[in-house]
């Protein structure tokens, strides 16, 4: 017989790989409810930025509605928007916060807020 050192395995046990798994799969799970608002965002800043070439208040309302009706926007409405004048440039800016479930009392709160150029 021949005895010799032992060799020690190195790796992740199982219980180590069913808690690295559950931890990316929580991960996944709450990148998966997020995605959307950040598509809605993007969506938001679009249509922030083609209102911003209307000339009157009313004018820049309108257009931003006719874009969140095409981008469906619900986060945010045409009254919503804080419209200003820099020099003789229209600058269309907004703020709003979503709040996504998570489990129990927990919940995540996004706050998105944008300007148009």
């Amino acid at each position: 017989m021949k005895y010799g050192v032992k060799s020690r395995q190195a790796g992740i046990s199982f219980i180590g790989l069913l808690f690295v798994v559950g931890v990316l799969a929580a991960l996944v799970v709450l990148l998966a409810q997020a995605f959307p608002t950040v598509v809605e965002y993007q969506a938001i800043l679009k249509a922030a930025q083609k209102a911003s070439t209307g000339n009157t208040v009313a004018e820049v309302r309108r257009i931003f509605e006719k874009a969140a009706d095409i981008d469906d926007i619900k986060s945010i409405g045409p009254k919503d928007l804080d419209i200003t004048k820099n020099g003789d440039k229209v600058v269309v800016k907004f703020a709003y916060t979503r709040e996504i479930h998570m489990f129990g009392p927990a919940y995540l709160l996004l706050k998105y807020s944008g300007q148009s150029k």
